[in-house]
C-alpha cells in the first residue's frame, strides 16, 4: 500500500483542509494585528479579544488557520518547560522557576477548560505522558532525571516505573523502566487549530489568509495585499520566522517528521496495551514521540532531515522516503506487533529553535512590537501561556504571569550559513552516533552527546 506524503498532515487528511477565508484588500488599520494564524495567534486574539472586547484584532496568514506546527504537531498537551527547568533556576533563581513550571502545568487544563467551554472536540484524552528508557545508558539518564524533578518542593507528580511496571502501561519492545506525570493530554491538532479561528471570529476578529507578511516594523506588518498599521504587532511565526526581513538568523526553522499507521485491530493492541491514551516519548538523544489516536492507529514522529540549508521550509508537509523508512523500523522495533501494517501517512512541519533552546515571550512598548515562540516543540501548551502572557502585556496589566522567567528573554542570532548548516548537520550525526553506542551496550551517556549539547547551547 503506498503511504500518502505530504498535504500538510494526516491531521487534515481527517478533518479535511479548511476553505481558505478571504485575503486582506488594501491597507487597514487595527488595535493589534497578529501575524501568524497558529495556536499563538489564535490563542493570543482569544485572550485579547475575551479582555478587551472593543479591541481591534485581526490576524494575517500566509496560507490558512493551522496550516504551520499547530496543524502538524505530535499532540502533546504536556507541562515540559522547552529547555528544561534548571535554565531558569540559573538566570533567575529557583523560585522563578517554580513559578514558571507551576503556569505550565495549569496550561494544561487551562486549554482543556476552554475547549470544553467552547465547544472545541479536539480528541482531547488527559492520560499523562510516559517516557521509557531503552538502553542502560537511557536508564541511567532517566534516574538522573527523575531525582532531579523529585527534587522539587512543587509537586511535579512524577512517578518512576519498573521495566514491569512501564510496560504494563505501554508495552514497549526491551523497555528497561520509565517516568510517568499525569500533566499531559493527547488531542488532534487540526481539530483543536479549526475550533480556535472559527472561536475567535465569532468574537469578532478578522482572519486573512493568503495574506503573506514580509516585514515587521513599529506598528506596521507589511503584506503581498497591503499594509496593515496597527498600535501593537505580534510575530507569532515561530518555524517560519527566518522568512520575515531581517530576521533569517532571530530562530532556526527545525524539521520534525511524523508517520501514522492504518487503524490498528484489536489483537494488536492486546498486545501493546495503551489503554490510558498516554503520550509516549523515550530518552534517546534523537527522540521519538508518539500517541495512539482517537481511530486507534499509532502516530509516531522524530527528527528525520533536521534542518535545510538556508533555513527553508517544506512544502506542505513533504517527507523523504527515508524519513519515512527510518520512522518505519523505529516503530517496528518499539511495537513487533506493528510490523505488517501499513503506514497510510507521513508528513513534516518546522519548529523554531532560538539559539539557546529557550522559548520567549514579550513586547517592547516603545515600538509596539510584541512576539511569542522558540518553542522546539513544546508549544501546543506553551502557546496558550504565551497568548495570555501578551494579552497582559498589551493591555499594560502586571500580574504574575508578565513576571515568568521567559518574558522579555533575549538571545543571540544563529550564525551565518553555511556554518549553521554544518553545525545543525553535525549536531544531529553526534546524536545518531551517540544513540547508536548506547544501543551496542554503553551503559553512560555517550561523550559525543553531551559535547553536541554544549556546541548547540542546550547545557
Amino acid at each position: 500500500m503506498t503511504t500518502t506524503t505530504g498535504r500538510v498532515s494526516f491531521w487534515y487528511d481527517a478533518t479535511g483542509l479548511p476553505a481558505q477565508r478571504p485575503a486582506l484588500l488594501g491597507d487597514i488599520e487595527a488595535d493589534v494585528c497578529i501575524v501568524g494564524a497558529g495556536y499563538t495567534g489564535l490563542w493570543t486574539a482569544y485572550y485579547l479579544k475575551k479582555a478587551a472586547p472593543l479591541l481591534r484584532v485581526v490576524i494575517v496568514e500566509a496560507r490558512f488557520a493551522g496550516y504551520g506546527a499547530s496543524g502538524r504537531n505530535g499532540g502533546w498537551l504536556t507541562n515540559a518547560i522547552t529547555g528544561g527547568r534548571e535554565q531558569y533556576v540559573k538566570s533567575h533563581g529557583r523560585v522563578a522557576a517554580a513559578a514558571m513550571q507551576r503556569a505550565m502545568t495549569d496550561t494544561v487544563d487551562e486549554v482543556i477548560r476552554v475547549a470544553g467551554a467552547e465547544g472545541i472536540d479536539a480528541d482531547i484524552v488527559k492520560g499523562g505522558e510516559l517516557t521509557v528508557a531503552n538502553n542502560a545508558a537511557q536508564l541511567n539518564r532517566m534516574r538522573s532525571f527523575a531525582a532531579s524533578e523529585q527534587s522539587w518542593d512543587d509537586a511535579v507528580d512524577l512517578e518512576v516505573l519498573s521495566a514491569r511496571e512501564a510496560a504494563d502501561r505501554v508495552n514497549v519492545a526491551g523497555t528497561r523502566g520509565g517516568v510517568f506525570h499525569p500533566h499531559c493530554a493527547r488531542i488532534q491538532p487540526a481539530k483543536l487549530a479549526r475550533g480556535l479561528a472559527d472561536v475567535v471570529e465569532k468574537l469578532g476578529v478578522t482572519i486573512y489568509e493568503g495574506t503573506r507578511v514580509s516585514e515587521i516594523t513599529a506598528q506596521r506588518a507589511v503584506t503581498d495585499h497591503g499594509t496593515v498599521s496597527a498600535r501593537f504587532v505580534v510575530r507569532a511565526t515561530e518555524g517560519f520566522t527566518a522568512g520575515l526581513a531581517g530576521l533569517h538568523r532571530k530562530w532556526l526553522p527545525m524539521n520534525s517528521s511524523l508517520i501514522v499507521t492504518e487503524p490498528l485491530d484489536a489483537a494488536v493492541w492486546q498486545s501493546i496495551g495503551w489503554e490510558g491514551r498516554e503520550t509516549l516519548g523515550d530518552f534517546a538523544h534523537v527522540y521519538m514521540y508518539a500517541q495512539r489516536t482517537n481511530d486507534d492507529r499509532i502516530a509516531f514522529g522524530g527528527r528525520g532531515a533536521p534542518y535545510r540549508f538556508g533555513s527553508g521550509v517544506d512544502s506542505d508537509g513533504a517527507t523523504p522516503e527515508s524519513t519515512v523508512t527510518s520512522l518505519r523500523a523505529l516503530l517496528n522495533r518499539f511495537f513487533p506487533a506493528t510490523t505488517g501494517a501499513a503506514i497510510d501517512h507521513a508528513w513534516s512541519g518546522v519548529l523554531g529553535v532560538p539559539r539557546d533552546w529557550a522559548a520567549t515571550v514579550g513586547l517592547d512598548v516603545a515600538s509596539g512590537l510584541a512576539w511569542a515562540g522558540g518553542y522546539v516543540g513544546t508549544g501546543v501548551t506553551a502557546t496558550n501561556l504565551a497568548g495570555r502572557t501578551l494579552t497582559d502585556l498589551i493591555l499594560g496589566i502586571d500580574t504574575p504571569l508578565t513576571r515568568l522567567p521567559w518574558v522579555n528573554h533575549q538571545v543571540r542570532n544563529w550564525e551565518i550559513e553555511p556554518l549553521r548548516w554544518v553545525a545543525v548537520k553535525g549536531l544531529y550525526a553526534a546524536y545518531h552516533a551517540a544513540d547508536r553506542a548506547e544501543d551496542r551496550g554503553r551503559t553512560s551517556t555517550s561523550p559525543i552527546a553531551s559535547l553536541a549539547d554544549v556546541v548547540a547551547g542546550r547545557h
